[in-house]
């Protein structure tokens, strides 16, 4: 198998896509060690250098791991990338589900294990929120992305407050969605109008160390949006 490519880089870029390939077409297990360097660039007809490289890059994909004296060897055949590029697809419907799926535990978590500067963090995040909103508590028309920035922040203090890693780097990956989706919202006269007293109510939820109550505010307040997209789609 010889791979063509112009230029270094383009080549690596090459590598990476056949080995990606192979590991999620099956080709290797979970857990199963992947040929050698020197064996990967004899079927590849590549340097071993360039193999090296695209090892690194599927290391830090989180496909491979490499342990020293061992070899590399096969953490998942399930691209993360795609997964999120799958995410970055959905609609919105899609995307405030995920959020409540994922949100409301954080903020039962974060009720139970919260430390006093993530409070800190959310009361920043809200103070901020406050500075750019209007009279009525609307966000002012000329700053919706920074507005959007500030919300997201919140919530990703809340998830932040829950102290589980996984949880925390799922939502960090998330967390762009979750912003384009509330920037196109607030352009949208079709949803409900932002209630801060709705954060606020999560935040006073964690504070007292109340994990129903938690979850509960925060499934209240991304219930509104959900069911506002939901009359929207079913109009549709």
């Amino acid at each position: 198998m010889t791979l063509q490519a112009a230029g270094r880089q383009s080549l690596v870029d090459t590598v990476v896509d056949a080995l990606r390939s192979q590991l999620t077409g099956g080709e290797w297990k979970v857990g199963a060690r992947i040929p050698t360097e020197h064996a990967l660039a004899e079927q590849l007809q590549v340097g071993r250098n360039t193999v090296r490289e695209a090892v690194r890059v599927l290391v830090h994909a989180g496909m491979l791991r490499s342990r020293q004296g061992e070899g590399t060897f096969v953490v998942s055949t399930t691209d993360p990338g795609d997964i999120m590029r799958g995410i970055q697809r959905a609609g919105i419907r899609d995307v405030l589900e995920l959020r409540i799926a994922l949100e409301a535990e954080a903020a039962r978590l974060a009720a139970l294990r919260h430390r006093p500067e993530d409070l800190e963090r959310m009361q920043a995040a809200l103070d901020a929120l406050a500075e750019l909103a209007d009279a009525e508590g609307q966000p002012d028309s000329g700053s919706p992305e920074l507005y959007a920035d500030h919300d997201v922040a919140f919530h990703k203090a809340v998830v932040e407050a829950a102290h589980n890693t996984a949880l925390t780097a799922t939502y960090g990956w998330f967390s762009s969605s979750v912003r384009e989706a509330l920037v196109s919202s607030l352009d949208d006269q079709a949803m409900p109008k932002i209630v801060h007293g709705d954060h606020r109510a999560v935040m006073d939820a964690i504070a007292t160390g109340d994990p129903e109550a938690a979850e509960h505010a925060t499934r209240a307040l991304l219930d509104k949006p959900k069911r506002a997209v939901e009359a929207l789609l079913d109009a549709d």
